[in-house]
């Protein structure tokens, strides 16, 4: 796998990289993600294959430009636009009903396709430079740790892909809000930096996916996991546990622990906590714990995104102890 720094000239590089059909691991403001040109149809294919991931799992594609979104969607409802002026370029994904041609391999065979038009700078150069809209999923194996910095890419997708550009952390740390626009009623499908009261004073919107929904990247019960065993503990039960079981790697935004194999206190707001989880469970996953307990985040929604993601990369400890009493 290439280094690329987020200089002039390598970013020129990332771009003939992906012009000639190769997959590059690139920074957004969320998590790095996988790119390849959208068009190429064997590009595509490329990023299923150094991830495994499932060919009817549907990617999002990253615009160079607003005015690329007519390439890729069609019937674009006026709040679309009002929405793109108000948080585009920037952590907000929108479902649309697909332009005619574009491929199943971009939307998983389905009517609608995901747009996306990131702020960070890095991303804009290469699509500047590459004047073609890539797909990007997180550049990661299927279903593990998002990356937020190059170091995590490296360590997971060395050897299945050409290059990863080093753009720094992600400032975010946590995939973008994703909103369906394609029915009747606008629907956020996966929670993320950009909230449903963020959303509010331009739309009603409906926080439940209906069951006919389309499907979107990030939404399998079990996703974003480490290989350690992972579970969320309530703020009652952590210590008593963290003490109990000092073989485990322990996640938390409160005071330190007396007792714990290893542990990383994150902030405790929830924008600066999901800025920093992905990056603590790879050191969790990495410390050599039996197992990483991660303290619950609060109920309040404005912790939304960081709930959704631990109750896909982990299973209540109160589970265990129920299968080991059945």
């Amino acid at each position: 796998m290439q280094y690329l720094t987020d200089s002039a000239a390598d970013l020129d590089t990332a771009a003939q990289l992906l012009a000639a059909g190769l997959q590059v691991a690139i920074p957004t403001e969320t998590v790095y993600g996988l790119a390849a040109v959208a068009d190429q149809p064997d590009a595509v294919r490329g990023i299923f294959s150094a991830k495994g991931r499932p060919a009817d799992h549907p990617l999002i594609v990253h615009l160079p430009q607003l005015d690329h979104l007519t390439r890729w969607a069609s019937d674009i409802p006026p709040l679309a636009y009002t929405l793109a002026e108000r948080f585009w370029p920037g952590p907000l994904t929108l479902v649309l009903k697909a332009a005619p041609g574009v491929s199943p391999l971009v939307n998983g065979g389905q009517s609608t396709v995901a747009v996306r038009w990131s702020s960070h700078p890095a991303l804009q150069g290469i699509l500047s430079r590459l004047g073609r809209a890539i797909v990007a999923p997180s550049a990661n194996p299927f279903g593990q740790i998002s990356p937020t910095c190059a170091a995590h890419v490296q360590q997971h997708m060395q050897g299945r892909i050409a290059a990863v550009v080093d753009g720094g952390p992600c400032t975010l740390g946590i995939e973008s809000t994703i909103l369906d626009l394609s029915g009747a009623q606008p629907t956020i499908l996966r929670p993320g930096s950009i909230s449903a009261e963020q959303l509010a004073p331009l739309l009603q919107v409906a926080r439940r996916p209906a069951p006919n929904a389309p499907r979107v990247p990030g939404a399998l019960a079990s996703h974003y996991a480490p290989r350690t065993p992972c579970f969320s503990v309530s703020a009652s039960a952590l210590a008593g546990l963290a003490a109990a079981l000092p073989q485990s790697a322990v996640i938390h935004h409160g005071a330190p622990l007396t007792s714990a194999g290893w542990q990383r206190c994150l902030p405790a707001d929830a924008d600066g906590y999901a800025s920093q989880l992905y990056d603590a469970l790879h050191e969790a996953d990495r410390s050599g714990c039996a197992r990483i307990l991660v303290l619950q985040p609060p109920a309040d929604s404005a912790w939304d995104a960081v709930r959704d993601r631990l109750q896909r990369a982990s299973q209540p400890w109160a589970d265990r102890e129920d299968q080991a009493q059945a």
